[in-house]
């Protein structure tokens, strides 16, 4: 077998996931022909697939020490910066990509995604339309930028794409469940019952795998729900729930570790003997339970004209995994080793991560819910922060959390009813024992006071921030310079309305088993 039928063969195995023999295939041709960047670049998609990115980015880097315009391994080296968190050198990358060719989709496809992780949408609109140009028909890329113009509150426009993307799939679940996210469903509203007919139609072959039917039932629920066909939307719900929760392997036992050490570690820890110092820039620590109200919450305070809205960031959690937690325990030892040292590591790396967004304002919001969990460590290590915590009544939150499909790991509890009461309560008691132990550090928003009397919380909440007063913060709605990624998009684009408040008592006789954990606890 020559050198070109060997490498087919390689190529074979990559496409169907045989990666040792990849790995293997790319290793003995390298023994004898060390130099080859076709190889090189081969066996460092091989790494990249079975995350061993480090690996992978040095076969990237052989392959363009012998060819250094060879724009398959820039791109994938690129995507692999990216996911090492090196988010610079991945732009420079993808941006030589580009120059070398302007039409290349793959890196028009990977930077317009990286932008989407950046929270800079228009400019990951502006790729995915590029890329679009040379492949009209690619649904990836159409996804994208369907993503990218929902994000900025382009409705219209992204509901186009989407049906774009129906037309050319009529079987793609996603792009119902993304329309069905934007549509308001009427029984007077022609175009909603229309959408409504073509789910009932779809959910019915037999030829759709688990994710489509999970997409296709959550969708269905929603539009059921708000036709007002109660026992319709729970079936669906109930489908939905189920195959996701069959796709992983949660145990709440992890959480309730994690939850307990985390209260064992600081119910002794002595705040006021650690003086660490963080950067001029301040954080407006947005958190509570998933569904609470957070994504409203930051697009108010984002709307201010001092404040850069960062997002739904995972920066915090990753640095603290990475240095304190081992098996869903804290490290104590580690966590007082770092909080005693004269540099505040933790904060800098988060810093770093931060500074990729590339914005000016002092003061930047990070509203990612379950950093509820992480209070103590911001009480250390980014001491001039403020911590806004975001409470709902809990039947709601549970229902509105049991209604949605997240992307996020951190979220596989939210599938099945007793996970989510119990994970409830496991907040509910960490909450109580952050408010016993750092008093007058938390700010608590009520979801219901915020609805109720939005203009007097509002005006609380800024002057809670040490913000002066912008009327654009009652505007909110009408802010599209923070993208939002949440599944709470469309909502957090409309004025402040109550019909999610008690929207628990239309469910009530299906989630017995739910609202019991919460009425005992």
């Amino acid at each position: 077998m020559d050198l070109i039928e060997k490498i087919k063969v390689l190529q074979n195995h990559l496409a169907v996931g045989n990666l040792k023999n990849v790995i293997e295939g790319c290793s003995k041709i390298l023994k004898k022909t060390p130099n080859n960047a076709f190889v090189l670049n081969l066996c460092g998609l091989a790494f990249q697939k079975n995350r061993q990115i480090k690996l992978s980015v040095k076969y990237f880097i052989g392959a363009l020490d012998q060819e250094p315009n060879n724009i398959a391994a820039i791109n994938n080296l690129a995507n692999s910066y990216k996911a090492l968190g090196r988010i610079e050198l991945a732009e420079k990358l993808y941006k030589k990509a580009i120059d070398l060719n302007p039409g290349y989709i793959n890196a028009l496809n990977n930077y317009g995604n990286l932008k989407l992780q950046l929270n800079d949408f228009k400019e990951a609109t502006d790729l995915f339309k590029k890329a679009i140009v040379e492949n009209k028909n690619e649904i990836t890329l159409l996804f994208g930028l369907a993503s990218a113009l929902q994000g900025l509150g382009n409705f219209d426009e992204a509901t186009k794409v989407l049906k774009r993307i129906l037309i050319i799939d009529p079987k793609k679940a996603s792009a119902h469940k993304m329309i069905s996210s934007i549509l308001n469903y009427d029984p007077k509203n022609e175009e909603s019952k229309i959408h409504l007919e073509e789910m009932k139609k779809l959910i019915l072959d037999k030829s759709l795998n688990d994710d489509q039917k999970i997409d296709l039932s959550f969708a269905l629920a929603k539009a059921f729900e708000e036709m007002g066909s109660f026992d319709s939307s729970f079936q669906n719900l109930t489908i939905a729930n189920f195959l996701k929760k069959k796709k992983f392997n949660y145990n709440l036992g992890n959480d309730e570790k994690l939850f307990n050490s985390i209260i064992k570690v600081f119910e002794n820890i002595d705040f006021d003997r650690f003086k660490k110092r963080s950067e001029n820039k301040e954080i407006i620590f947005i958190c509570g339970m998933p569904r609470s109200g957070t994504t409203l919450v930051e697009q108010i305070i984002a709307s201010h004209k001092e404040v850069y809205g960062a997002g739904e960031l995972i920066y915090l959690q990753d640095v603290l995994q990475k240095n304190f937690i081992e098996d869903f325990r804290i490290n104590k030892q580690r966590l007082i080793d770092q909080a005693s040292l004269p540099e505040n590591n933790v904060a800098n790396e988060y810093f770093k991560k931060l500074n990729d967004h590339k914005f000016d304002s002092k003061r930047t919001t990070d509203k990612a819910p379950q950093n509820f969990r992480w209070i103590g460590f911001i009480k250390i290590f980014f001491p001039n922060s403020k911590i806004i915590h975001c409470k709902r009544n809990p039947k709601d939150n549970c229902l509105s959390l049991f209604k949605n499909s997240f992307a996020s790991p951190s979220m596989n509890w939210s599938y099945d009813q007793t996970d989510v009461a119990r994970y409830y309560n496991l907040y509910d008691n960490l909450m109580l024992f952050w408010k016993k132990k750092i008093p007058n550090f938390i700010y608590d928003v009520k979801y219901e006071d915020l609805v109720s009397n939005h203009e007097v919380e509002i005006k609380k909440l800024i002057k809670f921030c040490n913000l002066d007063w912008d009327p654009s913060c009652l505007n909110y709605y009408k802010n599209n310079k923070t993208p939002i990624q949440t599944v709470s998009v469309n909502q957090a684009r409309k004025p402040i309305y109550n019909t999610s408040v008690n929207s628990n008592t239309n469910f009530k006789k299906y989630l017995q088993e739910m609202y019991n954990i919460l009425d005992t606890h």
